[in-house]
């Protein structure tokens, strides 16, 4: 890449929200009262909320994951909506999940469980019309519950050896699955209406897979997965072959998401050197770099603000990013259909 493209992607910055006191560790989007927003969970045991379009916190911090393990630090968070209210779940060090009411800043109810242990990773989707998170743990197993009942749905689905540091959904077939990444070195693919596992896990990563993400390219679903040793996987879902050659980030690769600009559809990966990286994920073409964290990207999530495609990413810098999209060079033809919620890990 020439440097002249690398100083465009550069100058898409279009703010920088402050107020975490640690790294930032996950971040999630949203629409609350019809103004997009940005959920981000840090190190420093809170959650906040931020209006995308002018940059403003939404209200202060929540609070409210001091649990016995690692400090109440907040390691994952995804958003829904539950009986037409935007939420947001999140959990990391503390034996919580906690729900958070995005219009009001306040819990909704009690914790989902306790008692559970680490969650490493959540997304959220529909399956049978009810909004579903699931949840990747410490314990190697991935939960499933049912967030306008409050409860877990079934055992939970076990088959990874190793934190499961990322999920991420989609639909498959007019069926919704669940594709989570652990520190055992593989990718797994749970098909969420009738619970078992789709095929033998992915193989091919290296090292831990720390972050997924997933998409509609061209009427076929694909995850997309990213390893510490730096390498992102396209896997066409259908098949569950690799679709591609894998992608070189260049530094561990610790936070994935989609974007679509135009009829157009994107990768970005953040990786720990601070970078977020771009490519074409048909052709494997790199299309750019985003600049200007001063720490690992901890975590990556795409919104719509003012008629624009942004980027939303969290760092170790205690900073997120709003980056606009508009523009990007990428191929005509690509259909995307957004997956509801998608995050990664810690």
């Amino acid at each position: 890449m020439s440097d002249g493209s690398r100083a465009h992607t550069t100058s898409r910055l279009r703010s920088t929200l402050t107020g975490h006191e640690h790294g930032v560790w996950s971040v999630a989007t949203a629409v609350v009262n019809g103004r997009p927003v940005a959920v981000s969970r840090s190190h420093d045991e809170t959650v906040r909320i931020w209006d995308l379009s002018d940059g403003r916190p939404v209200g202060g911090p929540l609070v409210g994951h001091n649990g016995l393990i690692c400090n109440g630090e907040v390691w994952s968070v995804a958003t829904a909506a539950v009986e037409g209210r935007p939420v947001a779940i999140s959990g990391g060090g503390s034996d919580l999940i906690q729900m958070w009411d995005l219009a009001t800043g306040r819990h909704l109810g009690e914790p989902l469980d306790q008692g559970i242990g680490r969650m490493c990773a959540v997304a959220t989707t529909v399956v049978g019309r009810r909004p579903v998170a699931v949840t990747g743990h410490a314990d190697g197993l991935v939960r499933v519950w049912d967030l306008a009942g409050r409860e877990q749905l079934g055992e939970p689905l076990a088959g990874h050896t190793d934190w499961v540091e990322a999920v991420a959904t989609v639909v498959v077939d007019g069926r919704p699955v669940a594709v989570t990444g652990s520190n055992d070195g593989t990718v797994r693919v749970w098909d969420l209406s009738d619970r078992p596992q789709s095929g033998e896990p992915f193989t091919g990563h290296a090292n831990e897979v720390r972050a997924a993400a997933a998409a509609v390219v061209d009427g076929r679903a694909i995850a997309v997965t990213g390893d510490l040793d730096g390498t992102v996987r396209v896997w066409d879902l259908a098949t569950g072959q690799p679709a591609g050659e894998p992608l070189d980030a260049r530094s561990p690769v610790t936070a994935l998401t989609t974007a679509v600009e135009g009829s157009r559809l994107v990768v970005l990966a953040g990786s720990a050197d601070g970078t977020v990286r771009i490519w074409d994920p048909v052709t494997g073409r790199p299309i750019g770099d985003l600049e200007g964290h001063k720490g690992m990207v901890g975590g990556a999530a795409t919104a719509v603000v003012d008629g624009r495609p942004v980027a939303v990413t969290g760092s170790n810098d205690r900073t997120v990013r709003v980056w606009d999209l508009t523009g990007l060079a990428a191929p005509v033809g690509v259909e995307h259909r957004p997956v509801t919620g998608p995050a990664t890990g810690r």
